[in-house]
């Protein structure tokens, strides 16, 4: 479990009066270039959820053209290390939403903007990798560190994915029990601290019958009519007061034609909260729906019955870090130094996993600016990228100077 532990004798001016660490953080403004061109080319190679394969091949290549020892472990993910644990992982999620159908879909507009899938979510995420790991290679400190450092670029934290690579990483022994805290870099924006695991159940709904003709088998149950009446039921829910959440119907498909009594229709449901206690009252509400229009359909049919199904294809946990977390506090020292203003939220990252496991966790943009995500008009700005990766470093050494390794 977490051991919570304030950075008293860790003040940040020791750390960047460092000439090492003042040249690591001066070689992200030099490397400004570079790092632009990588992360143009790593979001030219599709990688949609399940189908992260050929963008991690080429992230391994990196890695290892830069001098780390780095591997795919059996779930995908990309892991590269520079030696023994302890370790602080320092994450950024492969996948995307959206994958480009071709490489001139990421484009440089006049105004230096990067635009197209993916470019922020997780573009900026995984370039801030491979910055790292370029300044990181070349940084002898005299700094006394007590771990060292993991990069890690894992698959499945979008959609369906349901943070697979995140819970092999942090289920796997050996690796797992070495990890005293994870600094999960996902989209751009500096601004905010997330903290808060916002959870989520993610079910598919399908109705089945023996289908049949509009005319002359009319009479026979519908699985769409089923279908729409589940929907209609569930969307009527009033959320209330308490803990924050949402419910979203988010595909409908079914049938074959429009003179046909289709014979299934499925959806697919989304449950979102604060509160894993919510969520489990939201999915009861939900179940009893589904039922409720099954036994509507079979009622008004006068031969062949309707069925149902309710099969749930994701879940994250809620969770959040607590409030006099160390890695809380060396964050907000970091901030504090570079002038950055920010907020603590709730969302769903990867951080949900370790945080939910008692493994201190926060997720934190790349620097830079981004919008759009999850559409094909994603846009990325560089001006300022340097700023997010100096908060990134300076927030690892903090945490690779923690003598308990975050983690007890």
């Amino acid at each position: 479990m977490a051991t919570n532990i304030a950075p008293t004798a860790l003040p940040i001016s020791e750390i960047v009066e460092s000439r090492e660490v003042r040249d690591c953080l001066q070689g992200f403004t030099r490397d400004k270039q570079w790092i632009n061109e990588m992360h143009l080319q790593l979001c030219r190679i599709p990688a949609p959820t399940f189908l992260e394969g050929e963008r991690a091949s080429w992230f391994l290549d990196q890695l290892r053209s830069l001098g780390w020892e780095a591997s795919v472990d059996r779930a995908g993910n990309v892991v590269a290390s520079l030696g023994a644990g302890p370790y602080i992982a320092l994450t950024a999620h492969l996948d995307t939403v959206i994958a480009p159908r071709a490489k001139d879909e990421i484009a440089v507009e006049a105004d230096g903007r990067f635009r197209g899938p993916g470019v922020s979510d997780n573009g900026a995420g995984l370039a801030a990798l491979l910055a790292v790991a370029r300044v990181w290679k070349s940084f002898s400190p005299s700094l006394d560190l007590h771990s060292n450092l993991l990069l890690v670029a894992n698959v499945g934290e979008e959609g369906e994915g349901n943070l697979n690579g995140m819970r092999h990483l942090c289920r796997q022994p050996p690796l797992a029990r070495k990890i005293g805290a994870f600094v999960v870099v996902d989209g751009a924006n500096t601004d905010h601290i997330t903290t808060r695991a916002l959870g989520s159940r993610r079910f598919e709904v399908s109705f089945t019958g023996p289908g049949g003709h509009s005319w002359s088998d009319f009479g026979l149950g519908n699985p769409i009519h089923a279908l729409c009446r589940a929907v209609a039921l569930f969307s009527e829910t009033r959320l209330g007061r308490g803990p924050k959440s949402a419910i979203n119907v988010g595909l409908i498909e079914g049938g074959s034609s429009v003179n046909a009594i289709a014979q299934t229709a499925r959806a697919k449901v989304d449950i979102r909260s604060e509160s894993n206690e919510k969520m489990d009252e939201l999915v009861e509400i939900l179940s009893n729906a589904v039922d409720r229009a099954r036994d509507l359909e079979n009622q008004r049919a006068t031969a062949g019955k309707v069925g149902a199904k309710l099969r749930e294809i994701g879940s994250r946990p809620a969770a959040a870090l607590p409030d006099n977390a160390a890695i809380l506090q060396y964050i907000r020292a970091v901030d504090a130094h570079l002038g950055i203003r920010s907020h603590l939220d709730c969302s769903s990252t990867d951080a949900n996993i370790p945080i939910s496991l008692g493994i201190p966790a926060i997720a934190i943009g790349a620097g830079g600016v981004g919008g759009g995500a999850h559409t094909t008009q994603e846009w990325f700005r560089p001006e300022g990228r340097d700023l997010g990766l100096k908060r990134i470093l300076l927030l690892l050494l903090l945490l690779m100077r923690d003598p308990a390794g975050s983690r007890g």
